[in-house]
């Protein structure tokens, strides 16, 4: 099966790989620099899903894969809480696309105060841990649950939802 994934960044298409091949035997795996078309640092639920959806049809639109995967994260607030959000989505060769969501924890009032003057939030993070690529490892996410839930893992939640609605489908067709 021939799968693409519309990003380059380590986190992302390691939960991809690792999701996809305890389902499908022998996936040939195409890394893509796909379009978000939504901002670097996206501000919402629905901007950070839009992102995971564009990148997963742009990705399919590129290479013709059977399956392409689009990740995404983001930020939302609540109350005027600011917290991590992560989106993914599913876009089969046929067009059908599945959709779904991972954790969301809160970021620190240091950090979200940084995010609201407009940075992005991998650079901040990169700033507040002294450490570089923190989005290509633990993410966010990592740094804030003190490393029992790494961006790769949150990711790898999201694409089994996402290859479990596809498996639905089939099941059911």
């Amino acid at each position: 099966m021939n799968i693409t994934i519309g990003t380059t960044n380590k986190a992302k298409t390691e939960a991809v790989e690792v999701i996809a091949r305890k389902y499908f035997d022998n996936p040939n795996f195409t890394y893509v620099k796909a379009a978000s078309q939504v901002s670097d640092q996206p501000m919402t639920q629905e901007e950070t899903r839009l992102g995971a959806i564009n990148r997963s049809k742009n990705a399919i639109k590129e290479t013709g894969a059977q399956l392409s995967f689009g990740l995404e994260g983001g930020v939302t607030e609540i109350d005027g809480v600011m917290y991590v959000c992560n989106w993914g989505a599913l876009t089969v060769s046929d067009g059908k696309t599945y959709t779904a969501a991972g954790a969301q924890i809160i970021l620190p009032e240091e950090i979200a105060q940084e995010i609201r003057a407009g940075k992005e939030l991998g650079p901040v993070m990169e700033r507040y841990t002294q450490r570089r690529d923190i989005r290509q490892g633990a993410g966010a996410v990592g740094v804030f649950t003190q490393g029992l839930v790494s961006r790769q893992i949150m990711f790898e939640h999201i694409v089994s939802l996402l290859i479990g609605q596809y498996l639905f489908t089939l099941a059911h067709d």
